[in-house]
């Protein structure tokens, strides 16, 4: 009889005693919807974690960019760059606020947004650049800053994944005019749902808390002078965020441990582990595999489905946006000129994120690392 294997899965919450305590303390207190002394705490904690004057919490990460776009007057009318190999969300949330996505190609390896497509780009519509950290590893922020500026365009980084990542010793989400970062379960520090907005800006953060609370005037409750949202993060999520927090640098160190395994089990495979550039601090959100180049995402697909009649979990990278029916007609722009998004889309077919969870062991990375090489030796 054949002995059952322990599920690998790509990702889980890391909880422990500190934040059954933080979350047991705000439930005694009552205090279990948007007001209570944990959302104040999490948004301090946080936007001193960025390097930030202000932190908005919000109810997730989606909301958070459609926050940020309405704050920065995009609307009807505008385009927003953004790269096309990202999450769904980044597109949708420029849809939400009435404007466009320009989708551009992406760079080599790291799949962040290639600054020199997002310069060819630009019309009289664009209003906003919009960089996304992708899996962890930041974007190339100095050109997209500096073509902004030139501009007078806005930029809003979207941190989503990266939580604690550097560029050039700059935490993500400091560089841009607002931030945003999503607390879904599968992110480095979780509220189980919830986001955030951050800035230096007050002026902006006063607007972003009316907006999120129905816009209600702070100075005349209950009195709404335009339409609002109801985008706030309880005070259930903010103290287990709270607790995350603390525990940040043991949550980084832990994730960091498996992605070192990893490339030691892949280092003669010809199989990247997330790779990265000189001038990044990235963190490892998700341990990222790019197969060898000319990989198609058929044979990849085959992988994923030899892995998990094995019991271990993985998931694709990101198709490309600019594929999926609701933005097949917006614009796309690559590096060299044209449409053909050569670059995302060959990432996109040769991508996947591998068990990634903090109690691997090392014979679990073994365990992955023997299915791949069963795969690498089964021929294209």
């Amino acid at each position: 009889m054949t002995e059952a294997r322990t599920f690998l899965p790509v990702a889980e919450a890391d909880l422990g005693p500190m934040e059954e305590q933080r979350v047991l303390d705000a439930l005694r207190s009552g205090w279990v919807s948007s007001i209570g002394p944990y959302v104040h705490r999490f948004e301090s904690g946080f936007a001193k974690f960025c390097g930030t004057r202000h932190a908005v919490a919000v109810s997730n990460g989606t909301v958070a960019i459609h926050l940020a776009l309405l704050a920065a007057n995009v609307g009807p009318g505008d385009e927003v760059i953004i790269p096309a190999l990202t999450f769904v969300a980044t597109a949708s949330a420029v849809r939400h606020a009435g404007a466009e996505p320009v989708f551009v190609d992406s760079e080599p390896e790291i799949g962040t947004m290639d600054p020199k497509a997002v310069e060819r780009a630009l019309s009289a519509k664009t209003r906003a650049i919009m960089p996304v950290h992708l899996y962890g590893h930041p974007a190339d922020m100095d050109p997209i800053l500096e073509i902004a500026r030139s501009r007078r365009l806005a930029v809003i980084e979207d941190g989503a994944e990266a939580h604690g990542a550097r560029y050039k010793g700059r935490m993500v989400g400091s560089m841009g005019l607002m931030a945003t970062f999503s607390f879904y379960g599968n992110k480095i520090i979780t509220t189980g749902e919830g986001g955030a907005v951050v800035t230096d800006d007050e002026v902006l953060a006063a607007r972003l808390r009316l907006l999120k609370d129905h816009a209600m005037d702070p100075n005349r409750r209950y009195w709404h002078s335009e339409v609002g949202f109801n985008y706030r993060l309880t005070n259930l999520q903010a103290a287990l965020g709270c607790a995350q927090l603390e525990r940040y640098e043991e949550l980084r160190s832990k994730r960091q441990r498996i992605a070192d395994l990893y490339r030691q089990a892949f280092a003669t495979t010809g199989i990247a582990i997330n790779p990265s550039r000189a001038w990044a601090t990235p963190v490892p959100w998700l341990v990222c595999a790019l197969l060898a180049p000319g990989t198609t995402s058929p044979r990849r697909d085959a992988l994923m489905a030899r892995m998990k009649a094995e019991e271990i979990d993985s998931r694709p990278y990101f198709h490309l946006l600019c594929d999926m029916p609701p933005y097949a007609t917006c614009r796309r722009v690559a590096a060299s000129g044209g449409a053909t998004l050569m670059v995302a889309a060959e990432l996109s077919a040769r991508g996947l994120n591998l068990p990634s969870v903090a109690r691997l062991t090392a014979a679990d990375v073994a365990r992955v690392a023997a299915a791949v090489g069963a795969w690498q030796q089964s021929g294209p």
